[in-house]
């Protein structure tokens, strides 16, 4: 009674929060304001590790311009923690600029989490926000969260499927019952499709370009399947050969031949959770069909790729770079309804 009593009143002056810790962006949202934040993944810290000068934004435009006594991290690497001292000053700082200095009690965090995830990276991730600052975190896997911020009824008994395709991880899980009847994860998402276009440009062009400009190519002429409108961009980089800063075209056609590679990794996932999924689950998916979430959902044409290897309807929702957040920020809003749905 006494404990409930106080956990009332740390919540009424504090604003509890729901974060979708990433591997390429973190999304804030807060209790009754809606989403807040929405930065990269990247922190700039000092040659000695020390002093941390960058955080989110401002670090990304940093990235791969910074001199000797200045380094670019991206402390997440697979949707899980590859740096536990720089990711508890990224969250510290996220944190902080979310809540502003009039608060004043810590705060209560509901986090995503990959499904992969083992009970060593669940506690760093655990001890990451603890170190943050927050009184009591919650862990719930991105594809349930996703699920809860599509809209999808969680607690019913009937099979849903989510694909949540995220820039360290691409997660599919079969829903039911608030639980996952049937997961698996593969530690491959928006990043190794960036580095599968610098690969390319570098074989076949003889060009060397930066992850971050991958992923622009990505963004503006990638495509998962053959477009009626053709796409160009220019590339900008350095030349192997010559070793003179040079640009070339590029057009749709060959980024999706750089990305077949990777997203086939992904399709196979997906057929392989199907065929794993139980006749009766594997009913509902038909009538229902299937969720695709995350900035993967972003590529072009990756749902009729999808559609085209299942024979099943594929949905996008209006948002999919926000299912995970939102979805986390209703288990916030309604915990003691949705408490079930977390895993630690």
């Amino acid at each position: 009674m006494i404990k409930q009593f106080f956990d009332d009143l740390m919540g009424y002056f504090s604003a509890d929060l729901a974060m979708d810790l990433g591997t390429a962006n973190t999304l804030i949202y807060i209790k009754e304001k809606g989403l807040v934040l929405n930065e990269p993944s990247v922190v700039a810290v000092n040659s000695n590790g020390q002093g941390v000068e960058a955080v989110g934004i401002e670090a990304k435009r940093m990235f791969g311009r910074t001199h000797a006594k200045l380094e670019t991290i991206r402390p997440m690497k697979d949707g899980v923690i590859a740096d536990f001292d720089i990711t508890s000053r990224m969250i510290t700082h996220f944190i902080k600029k979310t809540l502003k200095q009039h608060r004043f009690i810590k705060p209560r965090i509901v986090l995503s989490v990959p499904t992969c995830i083992t009970q060593v990276e669940k506690k760093a991730v655990i001890d990451s926000a603890l170190m943050a600052g927050v009184r009591e975190v919650h862990l719930v896997e991105e594809p349930m969260a996703a699920a809860i911020g599509v809209g999808i009824p969680v607690h019913k008994a009937e099979g849903n499927m989510v694909i949540d395709i995220g820039g360290g991880t691409s997660d599919v899980a079969v829903i039911s019952l608030s639980a996952i009847a049937y997961g698996e994860s593969v530690r491959l998402g928006g990043d190794e499709i960036d580095e599968a276009i610098v690969r390319y440009m570098r074989l076949n062009h003889h060009l060397n370009i930066g992850v971050f400009e991958g992923e622009r190519i990505k963004v503006e002429v990638g495509s998962a399947y053959p477009i009626v409108e053709k796409l160009t961009t220019e590339v900008k980089g350095l030349n192997v050969q010559t070793g003179v800063p040079t640009s070339t075209l590029v057009n749709d056609e060959e980024i999706r031949e750089a990305m077949k590679e990777p997203l086939l990794t992904i399709i196979t996932v997906i057929m392989r959770a199907l065929e794993k999924t139980p006749p009766e689950l594997s009913a509902d998916i038909h009538s229902n069909g299937i969720y695709l979430t995350g900035g993967g959902a972003l590529i072009r044409g990756l749902d009729k790729l999808i559609e085209e290897r299942t024979t099943l309807k594929v949905y996008i929702p209006n948002d999919p770079l926000l299912s995970i957040v939102n979805g986390a920020g209703a288990v916030l809003d309604n915990y003691e309804e949705m408490k079930k749905v977390c895993i630690g």
